[in-house]
């Protein structure tokens, strides 16, 4: 609670949280050095202060003299100096002011720059395990909540703090001299108004707290209700009418508490008024008698009125000081909490760059689990008011969390369930080879491929390029070898353009052409009416899952890297869509290494080395022939899932690998 504007005014603070902040002078000092570019401005900004501290002082003793000698005198002169002092003084002190806020806004919006820019660019270093295990929402939370009230320690809150002790300390100065008893008396109410912020303050936080959970569950209603996929849902399971009910308590819910912390504002307000009216009556109670005794004039006791209003709103806001200080410096931890998260994936000081690949590629005695270090995770945060917090859109948070029962493995033959996502994989694929991953789903495929790019790193054993250890090299030479194409292709919400031209940024037309054409979208992107300079929207939704494929094929293409890795995601499409990915995956493949997770027969029968997994291992490894003549889990496999696209085969051309159309296309 605080004096601000000529007002009474509330501003909330969490104590809870603010109790946790570990303020320390290795903290402060750090908080100090993002500062301390600004000195400058910081030192010009504390002599601004000095200088409207004293301007403001000036006006009560303009009152003064005015009631005591220019009136009384009839001093015509002597009033209309005075009148000049009391237009001159509020229009140099608001100069002032503009300038000292705008040395302000240059201080903290510079440290919202600089601690933006640090925390971005330490985000992007962190390993995808970290991404994983984060709500994107409480980093969108660290980056924009977090720094403006990091900022708002140096730009405001200790502005403020150094304001209000300089105000204080030059009011009671000029007040004692005028008045000690008055003095003491005016600052004898204090406490209440301490006491009074305390007790329904904190009422009216906690008030406000739950409005803002109960709206940010509305909220979060809306936003899966009314997207085009909830309102789907609803819509074929016939529950509008059970939404608008569940609608309309969320809503009454928010109503209520809005009332509540109306009727409990309006008490504080009134309360706080009625003590500072107390402390006003008492000053003028013994100031009149003072005045009748002759003890001092008139004039005096009216600016003591004055400063004594000048006094209560910065005391009020020095008892407030700390916690405000403690949140900021919350802010700050939280900050700092994810610059200082170590880095899983970290370049060696000696890293060398790898040129010239040829692509050969070794997994030895590779094992990994997905464990994770808690030092490597942020920690959790209770965000009021923000619906990435709740936790149960529809049910509540209240609701009984039903524990998921195992499943048996009784119910597959295939059962992945293990600590180790891999275990001891080793295997040689040569330079140009196509090598094939198959296997039940959860068996590692996947896994292993994330490895490659050094998505992550292996928990023991290492992967070589060319004889390169991946921890040895520099990661940026290491992606510009490496091309990857996921079973679920991330397009970003602007032209098809901008996003080929992600792969190679200095790619020209006839480049960005070539690859398109070698992908099999070439026509169809000739076709739309803007062309290459059409919006695919958000993910790219408004092209086609096999429209998506062939784009994040194209960009691939234009990257032209020595190794590729692909999952093909071919299952779900149509035929044309399947067949003109496959082309265009042979027409990708040709000289380079190509690892592919395989989904259907012909990448099977053109691969040069099948790896067969279950459960993080490689338990068989061959060609096809060799494979079915083992009659291990290959042939089973290739009994349930694969021998069904051998009715759908054509012949291949001269040069061309077995092409196969897949039955559920």
């Amino acid at each position: 609670m605080g004096f601000r504007g000529g007002g009474w005014g509330i501003y909330w603070h969490g104590d809870e949280e603010a109790e946790k902040a570990n303020i320390t002078w290795p903290l402060l000092k750090r908080v100090f050095a993002y500062a301390h570019p600004y000195r400058g401005g910081i030192i010009v900004t504390l002599l601004l202060i000095l200088v409207t501290t004293g301007l403001g002082l000036l006006t009560p003793l303009i009152f003064r003299d005015l009631i005591d000698h220019a009136l009384p005198g009839a001093d015509v002169e002597r009033l209309n100096i005075l009148a000049l002092g009391l237009v001159l003084i509020p229009l140099v002190t608001g100069g002032l002011r503009v300038v000292q806020r705008k040395i302000n806004a240059e201080i903290g919006e510079g440290v919202i720059y600089d601690l933006r820019v640090s925390l971005y660019g330490h985000l992007q270093r962190m390993s995808l395990r970290f991404f994983t295990n984060t709500k994107t929402g409480e980093l969108m939370s660290r980056l924009n909540n977090d720094v403006v009230g990091a900022q708002t320690a140096i730009s405001s809150t200790i502005v403020d703090i150094i304001t209000n002790i300089i105000t204080v300390i030059a009011t009671l100065a000029v007040m004692m001299t005028m008045e000690w008893r008055l003095t003491i008396l005016g600052v004898a109410v204090l406490p209440l108004f301490i006491l009074l912020a305390r007790r329904l303050g904190g009422r009216l936080r906690d008030i406000a707290r739950e409005q803002m959970d109960h709206n940010a569950r509305m909220n979060a209603m809306m936003n899966e209700t009314l997207n085009i996929s909830g309102a789907l849902l609803v819509k074929l399971f016939g529950r509008r009418l059970s939404e608008i009910d569940r609608f309309r308590e969320r809503a009454a819910l928010v109503r209520d508490n809005g009332i509540e912390r109306a009727v409990v504002g309006s008490q504080f307000f009134v309360l706080i008024s009625l003590v500072g009216a107390i402390g006003t009556a008492l000053v003028f109670w013994l100031g009149g008698h003072l005045v009748i005794q002759g003890v001092f004039s008139i004039g005096t006791i009216v600016a003591f009125g004055s400063y004594l209003t000048q006094l209560y709103g910065p005391l009020q806001n020095l008892t407030n000081a700390p916690v405000a200080f403690a949140q900021s410096m919350v802010s700050f931890e939280r900050v700092f909490e994810v610059i200082d998260l170590p880095l899983e994936i970290e370049e060696q000081p000696d890293a060398h760059p790898l040129e010239r690949v040829q692509g050969e590629l070794v997994f030895d005695h590779v094992t990994f689990n997905y464990k994770t270090d808690d030092r490597l995770l942020l920690r959790q945060v209770t965000r009021h008011g923000r619906m990435d917090n709740v936790g149960a859109v529809l049910s509540g948070d209240d609701a009984k969390r039903v524990a998921a029962k195992p499943r048996s493995n009784g119910d597959s033959g295939y059962s992945q369930a293990r600590e180790s996502a891999l275990e001891d994989v080793s295997f040689r694929i040569a330079p140009g080879q196509l090598a094939a991953l198959v296997g039940p789903s959860g068996a590692g495929k996947t896994t292993l491929t994330y490895l490659i790019p050094r998505l992550y790193d292996p928990t023991e054993g290492r992967i070589l390029i060319d004889g390169h250890d991946l921890r040895d090299v520099v990661l940026d030479s290491l992606a510009l070898h490496i091309g990857m194409v996921t079973q679920e292709t991330y397009l970003f919400h602007d032209t098809i353009r901008t996003n080929l031209l992600y792969a190679k940024l200095d790619a020209t037309d006839a480049e960005l052409e070539a690859a398109c054409r070698a992908a099999n979208i070439h026509e169809f992107i000739m076709g739309l009416p803007e062309g290459y300079d059409t919006i695919v929207g958000e993910r790219g939704y408004r092209l086609s899952g096999g429209e998506k494929q062939r784009i994040a094929i194209a960009r691939v293409v234009l990257k032209d890297p020595r190794i590729l890795v692909l999952d093909e995601a071919t299952s779900h499409l149509d035929s044309q869509s399947e067949a003109l990915i496959q082309e265009a995956l042979r027409t990708v493949q040709r000289g380079r290494t190509s690892i592919v997770i395989a989904h259907r027969l012909s990448t099977i029968l053109a691969a040069d080395l099948i790896l067969v997994m279950d459960r993080g291992q490689v338990v068989e490894r061959g060609t096809h022939a060799e494979l079915l003549e083992q009659g291990g889990l290959y042939a089973q496999l290739y009994e349930t899932q694969f021998s069904r696209d051998t009715g759908a085969m054509r012949q291949p051309d001269d040069g061309e690998a077995p092409y196969f159309f897949s039955s559920n296309g």
